[in-house]
């Protein structure tokens, strides 16, 4: 095993970035980027300084691995992508604002609601059934909803 990982030059580490990075083009999921980034990154080290033994290239792979995957993850956190409809994959946020009339009561704050073709729980005040209620909040799965006064 020594023997054949000894043989690692800085090209293998630029020919696995071009695999990785058609592996990325061919199934985008802008995970395999990051990979190529570090293996090119690693096959550059490797060119300054050829006699890394390659159990350093290889922890030095996994460390630019993890800190691409993690800084890319950390920018797209604090820059989220701007887009035409904000609540798309969130079918809660979608109702925030619309009214709705109780077919049930609320009781103990707790209730459920007929949406479109769904059934939604909510939470708000005790309120009657036939009451008018405009939802105001959505946390996960909950419609949060309050009483609209006539």
């Amino acid at each position: 095993m020594d023997v054949l990982f000894s043989q690692i030059d800085y090209w293998h580490w630029w020919i696995l970035a071009g695999i990785l990075l058609i592996l990325e083009v061919s199934a985008p999921s802008f995970f395999f980027l990051w990979l190529t980034i570090a293996a090119a990154i690693t096959g550059f080290v490797l060119l300054a300084a050829p006699d890394l033994g390659w159990q350093y290239q290889l922890l030095l792979f996994s460390a630019l691995s993890v800190v691409t995957i993690t800084a890319f993850r950390r920018y797209q956190r604090t820059r989220p992508a701007i887009t035409d409809q904000p609540t798309l994959n969130r079918r809660g946020e979608q109702y925030i604002g619309r009214s709705f009339t109780l077919t049930e009561p609320i009781i103990n704050n707790n209730g459920v609601i007929r949406v479109d073709d769904s059934t939604w729980r909510i939470t708000g005040s005790d309120l009657p059934a036939g009451a008018t209620v405009k939802v105001v909040g959505a946390k996960g799965v909950i419609l949060q909803i309050e009483a609209v006064s006539d």
